[in-house]
Parts: C-alpha cells; sequence; structure tokens
C-alpha cells in the first residue's frame, strides 16, 4: 500500500465518481483529506468509514470562489497546511453547436474553466508561502481530439489542460501541477447530457470499450502524489485499450 500519511488533501467534486474513488484510496493510504462538493450528504458518507477527523467533509460549489478558498482554508486550519489541491469537478452536458444549449455551455465553462480556476486562485498563495505544493486537475482526451457534439466540452478541457500547462509561473516555488486525462470512465458524466439518445450512445460507448472503473483513475492520482519532490508528472493520460480516441 502506498504511504501517503505525511500528505494533506483537498479533493474538490468529491461526492461522486473519480472524485470519491480518490477520496476514498488516498484516505486508505493515510493522507489527511478535505473533501468538497455540493452533495454534503455524500461527503458524510465517504468520511463515515474512515477514523474521525480524518477526512473533513465541507459543502462547497467550485463556482463559488469563496466557498472554495473556504474549503481550503478549512485544510490548513485543521491540519496546518495544504500539499496537493485535486480539482476534480466536471460536467459533460454534450450536443451539437447548432442546438444553441447556452446554458448548458455556460455551466460547462463556469465548472470545468473557472471551477479550477478558483481552486488555483485559493490555493497557490498558501502553497506559495509554504515553498511547496502540488495541483492536480482532471482533463479529458477531449481535451486533445474533437468528435462531433463535443465541441464546447472540448474547448473547455483544452482550456483546461493549457492553463495548467501554465505550471513553469511557479516551479522555481517547488509546486507541481499533473494533469489527469481519462478516456472513457464510470462516472455520472453522461447524465449531465439532455438529448436522451446522446445519453444513451455515450453511456453504451463505455461498455462497447471496456471502459475504465473511477478507482482506476485514482491509482493515476495516487502515483502522481507519491511522487517525489523532484519529479514533475506533467500529464497522465489514461485510456481503456479499447479506445480508439
Amino acid at each position: 500500500m502506498t504511504d501517503l500519511s505525511n500528505k494533506v488533501v483537498v479533493i474538490m467534486g468529491a461526492s461522486s465518481g473519480i472524485g470519491a474513488a480518490t477520496a476514498r484510496r488516498l484516505a486508505r493510504d493515510g493522507a489527511k483529506l478535505v473533501i468538497a462538493a455540493r452533495r454534503l450528504d455524500r461527503l458524510n458518507e465517504i468520511a463515515s468509514e474512515f477514523d474521525e477527523g480524518q477526512v473533513i467533509p465541507v459543502q462547497a460549489d467550485v463556482t463559488n470562489f469563496k466557498e472554495v478558498r473556504a474549503a481550503i482554508e478549512t485544510a490548513v486550519n485543521e491540519f496546518g497546511r495544504i500539499d496537493v489541491l485535486y480539482n476534480n469537478a466536471g460536467i459533460m452536458p454534450l450536443s451539437n453547436l447548432s442546438d444553441g444549449h447556452r446554458d448548458e455551455w455556460q455551466n460547462m465553462v463556469n465548472i470545468n474553466i473557472m471551477g479550477p480556476l478558483n481552486g488555483i486562485a485559493a490555493a497557490l498563495p498558501i502553497m506559495k508561502t509554504q515553498g511547496q505544493g502540488h495541483i492536480i486537475t482532471t482533463d479529458s482526451v477531449a481535451g486533445h481530439v474533437v468528435a462531433p457534439g463535443m465541441a464546447v466540452y472540448s474547448g473547455t478541457k483544452y482550456a483546461a489542460r493549457i492553463i495548467m500547462d501554465g505550471r513553469m509561473e511557479e516551479a522555481a516555488n517547488h509546486i507541481k501541477t499533473t494533469i489527469i486525462t481519462p478516456g472513457a470512465t464510470q462516472s455520472e458524466l453522461t447524465s449531465h447530457i439532455s438529448d436522451p439518445e446522446t445519453r444513451k450512445s455515450n453511456t453504451d460507448y463505455w461498455g462497447t470499450v471496456d471502459g475504465l472503473t473511477a478507482d482506476q483513475i485514482a491509482q493515476a492520482v495516487e502515483f502522481a502524489i507519491d511522487s517525489k519532490a523532484n519529479m514533475s508528472i506533467s500529464e497522465l493520460i489514461v485510456r481503456p485499450t479499447l479506445q480508439a480516441m
């Protein structure tokens, strides 16, 4: 088992899927965690599985900077520092541009782009003062390629990837960045798709390529966190073997 008992980690978007799987995996590794999301009941369920005080749930919406900052400040107040921020919250309401789903597009921009930026803005000053830190963001293979119905989603994920590649700004302060880039992975992402046929085809696709479990992506996060201080894993792309895209 990986020993992360010396790590303090904040996970944004921890109530389901990759975030929940990562929270459980890192807690089993001994890490001290603040887990944040809008659904507090699910966070409480995760926290109840571990020793009291090891996993602290905080209700937070990643589009609300004050709430994101409060989650990060909770880690500092409870554990004395923050070693890792994991920006995991994201949505994927796929649709064609001609459908004109502007509200869905705006939500994707707010969550998939501004969400990680809010986390960075809240955590970076603390990490600079500490002289070390690690910021991780969940991206997608859609940040590398685009397919019909994915233009806006791919755009948000490409933006997040480029923002995270601004790591050179803080390299001298010993702050690492990692982009976790999953392929088809079991999660709630397809539930955000409003068109029933598009939702079904994307849900079915996971089965056709023998899609990954959320815990398999959590293993990639664990690996990145466990890397030595002088080793920065800039990006991990993790696809099902059968996935061509």
